[in-house]
């Protein structure tokens, strides 16, 4: 029997043939809860890159940032610069449309918790707030001031970043702080800030600070309830410190 000229020869399918379809079954029955890390990334992949083999793509996504929290946390701009190759050695990489996916997903994330914060007191509701701070900072560049300002029922107001700064410092000015609670009304406010370094192990100048403000609230009948430092490490209370 003579062979079939190449053309004619049935072409053989890709490993990663039927692999979505499988993922998405298992993730039925055996509940997505169960799917490693990875596979949950494929799952979210397969919206914005309908064909082709993205198992590849999600396991960069972990190897560049080194968590899922990380990756979710990343900024559009670095998201894009991530490449890698599928089983037959072809580029593959997250553009500007799953970036964006992506980014938009953390985003969500980070408005539920902070709808899990304010559902009660914010007082009471004190596990959902560390939830709420480290999704928005633990990852987080460089250094944010935050001040969530609350209410006479300690209800979030308003969460507002006062300023930006370097990857070590972040300018902070007690004045300005307590003029922004007098102008939206509040009673109350819990000040917050991370270090990208990951130790949120209060610095000196991160004690000083603390009590130039509480200070300056003080001095207009404003209480603050705590100051918060976020890092990769975990949230330092400074009223659990004894350091307020």
């Amino acid at each position: 029997m003579l062979d079939q000229p190449p053309e004619q020869q049935p072409k053989s399918k890709p490993h990663h043939a039927g692999h979505r379809e499988r993922l998405r079954e298992r993730a039925r029955t055996a509940g997505i809860h169960h799917l490693p890390d990875y596979e949950l990334l494929e799952l979210f992949l397969f919206r914005s890159q309908p064909q082709g083999d993205v198992k590849p793509v999600a396991k960069a996504l972990l190897t560049r940032f080194g968590s899922l929290t990380a990756v979710l946390a990343a900024s559009v701009e670095d998201l894009m610069t991530v490449k890698a190759e599928d089983s037959r050695g072809r580029a593959k990489g997250v553009g500007a449309e799953t970036a964006l996916d992506i980014a938009a997903l953390h985003e969500v994330s980070r408005r539920v918790a902070k709808e899990e914060a304010n559902r009660r007191t914010v007082i009471s509701s004190w596990t959902a707030l560390l939830a709420y701070v480290r999704l928005s900072l633990q990852h987080e560049p460089r250094e944010q001031f935050r001040v969530l300002y609350l209410d006479k029922k300690n209800q979030l107001i308003l969460d507002e970043i006062q300023n930006r700064g370097t990857v070590d410092h972040a300018p902070v000015y007690p004045r300005e702080v307590v003029r922004r609670a007098l102008e939206l009304s509040a009673s109350a406010m819990i000040i917050v800030h991370n270090h990208p370094s990951g130790d949120p192990t209060p610095s000196r100048a991160d004690i000083d600070m603390t009590k130039q403000v509480i200070e300056a609230a003080r001095a207009l009948s404003l209480t603050v309830h705590d100051h918060l430092i976020v890092g990769r490490e975990g949230v330092a209370s400074f009223k659990q410190l004894g350091l307020m």
